[in-house]
């Protein structure tokens, strides 16, 4: 039979899966998170210009400040046909939670409120401060609204609560979207020789980049990535016009140390040396950047840069948190994410020591019937006790 907090847990996921949260439509869920907060005895709760939620727990005479940090958007279910289970009922079957957001990352968010209850009802013997924050459109826009809470907080070490198996991650490769555009002359199809087809500038440029571009590599995080996602030509559709304009955009997945002007370079070199084969090649590379707004009103705008981030296995807060886990009776491993999270800010902005520990497993992010197993979601509770014991000892 459970235990009493393993059912207030399940049922406070419940409800958090109950309210849908699209980027940018989050008041329903961070109304939830906040009034569980106030139930739950925190001490303080807050919410900032963009909406993140954060609910600050004392212990003892004060001491380190740990903030533990889970999204509360979750991207759009789009087909509901295709699921199985109504993706916001949070239905149980078979010891699974199915629903949009149980595992990326209600559920985690979920496990860490109810860990700062259970631990301040035990009269933890802990010195410091736990700030347990909902954050806003991380689908969006990793690590940006983030950087409210750091400047907020200002903690000495970060738990990012993505995904992570029960193991614990010590970094993540970091993105970008890097743009890239030729540009023509417009003309009838009728006659194209008196204009210039970007698409057809574009064509050898791409060849060449997939080429000569040549990702770094390192022994943990392995190689960057250079994906192309889309192409579009200007105007669209154009039916008997020569193209003025072509843009791709490119996935660029980096490892640390890879800034924003190194992943520019990298690929304006190729476009330089394309211009010496071809004069008529006109084309230009940037950062894509984004803009949208937040359930408070406010605007969230940022260039598309996310650095990437590792921390030593011995570094003071990745022993803790490995000691603490391990005190909580969880066995895990180190491991790395593959995606790009809230750390990118905390740790490869920041340089705050962070990691990331969380139930369920990262490959049920975004998919149809998202899931998260009541036993990894009971056990992340456990996690976040020893992880926080572990530092505010």
């Amino acid at each position: 039979m459970s235990e009493k907090w393993q059912d207030e847990l399940v049922e406070l996921v419940r409800g958090m899966i109950r309210c849908p949260s699209l980027s940018g439509h989050e008041d329903k869920i961070a109304d939830f998170v906040e009034n569980a907060m106030k139930r739950f005895g925190f001490d303080s709760t807050e919410r900032d210009c963009y909406g993140n939620v954060s609910g600050r727990m004392v212990f003892g005479k004060g001491g380190k400040r740990l903030l533990f940090e889970g999204h509360m958007d979750h991207v759009d279910v789009a087909d509901r046909s295709k699921w199985t289970h109504d993706p916001f009922a949070a239905e149980i079957v078979g010891g699974r939670m199915y629903g949009r957001g149980t595992s990326d990352m209600k559920g985690n968010l979920g496990a860490a409120i109810m860990a700062a209850k259970l631990l301040k009802e035990n009269h933890a013997e802990l010195n410091g401060e736990l700030i347990v924050c909902g954050g806003v459109h991380e689908e969006c826009f990793e690590g940006v609204a983030s950087e409210e809470l750091g400047i907020r907080w200002k903690p000495d070490c970060v738990i990012i609560g993505e995904a992570s198996s029960l193991n614990l991650k010590r970094g993540q490769r970091g993105r970008a979207e890097v743009v890239l555009e030729t540009l023509g002359k417009s003309a009838h199809s009728s006659n194209p020789e008196v204009g210039l087809n970007a698409v057809k500038t574009m064509a050898p440029l791409l060849t060449a980049i997939e080429r000569d571009f040549k990702p770094k590599e390192q022994p943990v995080l392995g190689k960057g990535i250079l994906e192309l996602t889309d192409i579009i030509s200007s105007p669209y559709p154009g039916a008997s016009v020569v193209p003025e304009r072509c843009r791709v955009t490119y996935d660029r997945r980096l490892l640390v140390g890879e800034t924003d002007a190194e992943v520019l370079k990298q690929i304006q070199d190729i476009v330089d040396a394309q211009k010496k084969l071809d004069p008529r090649l006109d084309a230009r590379v940037y950062l894509a950047t984004g803009t949208e707004k937040c359930y408070t009103g406010e605007t969230i705008s940022a260039t598309r840069y996310a650095p990437g981030w590792l921390f030593p296995e011995d570094n003071w807060f990745v022993a803790a948190a490995m000691e603490g886990l391990r005190n909580a009776g969880l066995n895990p491993e180190f491991s790395h994410y593959a995606f790009c999270t809230n750390g990118s800010y905390y740790a490869g902005k920041a340089g705050i020591p962070t990691v990331g520990f969380g139930g369920s497993l990262e490959s049920l992010a975004h998919v149809v019937d998202e899931y998260i197993e009541i036993d990894q979601l009971c056990k992340a509770c456990e996690g976040y006790q020893g992880i926080v014991r572990a530092v505010l000892r």
